[in-house]
């Protein structure tokens, strides 16, 4: 008897043991579980060039910690790729304006500056895109500089000249500087386009964590080539952030370029409302660029746009720029009633006006939508 129970022992103590790994396997599911229920979802969506990653970026230096030094110089080829396509976009845009606008000589590239061209347009080409060197740097300054690439320029509305272009152009001289790091802003201006799906977590108060209100984002690409990896996305969501860029009402797709950017805007848009999984979601739309839009609108008609064609200007200056963005603005209200269910009008709907580049903005914003999903969850919980 006494040899069997010592035989015994062992394996009681193992069971225990097994029992108590069990045990704390089960409590930290449950506490994972909890505080993912303190988590609520974002979900940041948009067409192509909507702006929506520079949003996400703004977030991260924002709310979390920002871009370390090894962060910061990841992005100095991205950089320098972005100054090359620039330039080879303008370049190789004089000669298709040349050939096809009734003023073509306008567009003409003078001799000097040809050979700097096509050598620039090839580089553009490439995969791998060689270090901004100071020689370079002074070879694509002059050919910024040549009247026939300013004209071209110009036609940001048939050419997929990207909005970073002045920005880059104007930086040459640092961006080609052998010690070069980039700054916050340089990250915000590059441009590389999303692909597949990224997150981020965050609180836009501090204080906030301490009650639990943390927001996961999501950003995944906006070209229609990415929209199918959406839909695994679409359970769950406390609040869609949709990105509309008001500036490109007279732009063409990078991807189709026989179609309005904007329209394409309101396709998606409408769209994504009618989801059924979304009939409870709350809708943030951003919209977006408002920087650019306020300039373009007094200098392109908003009309040149088929969704805008009924649109009458009223006046000139800040007062036109109020005028277009209540106007676009109401069109976006009209579709988002038109667009969705009668069960489903009294779902969160807020509109702001935002420039992603703009961090007080930004910020500002994202404490508004902050402010008003905690609101939502409190009538939800019937404490208000």
């Amino acid at each position: 008897m006494g040899s069997l129970c010592s035989r015994q022992k062992p394996l009681c103590e193992a069971d225990a043991e097994e029992n108590a790994k069990g045990a704390e396997i089960e409590r930290r599911i449950a506490q994972e579980t909890k505080a993912e229920q303190h988590i609520h979802k974002l979900l940041l969506l948009g067409a192509g060039e909507s702006g929506k990653s520079t949003i996400f970026k703004q977030i991260k230096l924002l709310f979390q910690t920002g871009f370390d030094e090894a962060e910061l110089r990841s992005y100095t080829s991205v950089i320098h790729a972005n100054v090359y396509q620039t330039i080879k976009v303008l370049y190789d845009g004089t000669k298709e304006l040349a050939q096809n606008d009734i003023d073509s000589s306008k567009y003409v590239v003078s001799l000097d500056n040809k050979e700097i061209g096509e050598k620039l347009s090839d580089i553009g080409s490439r995969w791998d895109h060689p270090y901004l060197t100071s020689e370079i740097a002074k070879e694509i300054e002059t050919l910024w500089n040549d009247a026939a690439i300013q004209e071209t320029y110009s036609r940001g509305d048939i050419l997929q000249i990207p909005d970073c272009a002045q920005y880059f152009m104007e930086n040459l001289e640092r961006f080609s500087d052998v010690n070069y790091v980039p700054t916050k802003e340089d990250v915000l201006y590059a441009r590389v386009r999303t692909s597949g799906v990224v997150e981020i977590q965050f609180s836009p108060v501090g204080e906030n964590r301490k009650s639990g209100e943390v927001y996961r984002l999501y950003d995944v690409g906006g070209q229609r080539n990415e929209r199918r990896k959406w839909i695994h996305l679409f359970e769950g969501v406390t609040a869609i952030i949709f990105c509309a860029a008001i500036s490109e009402y007279d732009q063409l797709l990078f991807e189709d370029e026989t179609k309005n950017r904007m329209m394409e805007t309101k396709e998606l848009f409408d769209w994504v409302l009618k989801q059924a999984c979304f009939e409870k979601t709350s809708f943030m739309l951003f919209l977006n660029k408002f920087d650019i839009f306020e300039k373009k609108v007094q200098k392109v008609p908003l009309n040149v746009c088929e969704w805008f064609k009924d649109y009458q200007p009223m006046a000139s200056g800040k007062q036109e720029v109020e005028h277009a963005y209540e106007f676009v603005k109401k069109k976006f209200e009209e579709l988002y009633f038109r667009s969705s269910r009668p069960d489903r009008v009294d779902r969160v709907f807020k509109i702001y006006r935002t420039t992603a580049l703009d961090q007080k903005l930004v910020k500002k914003t994202f404490k508004l939508v902050d402010e008003t999903l905690r609101r939502r969850n409190l009538i939800e919980a019937g404490l208000l």
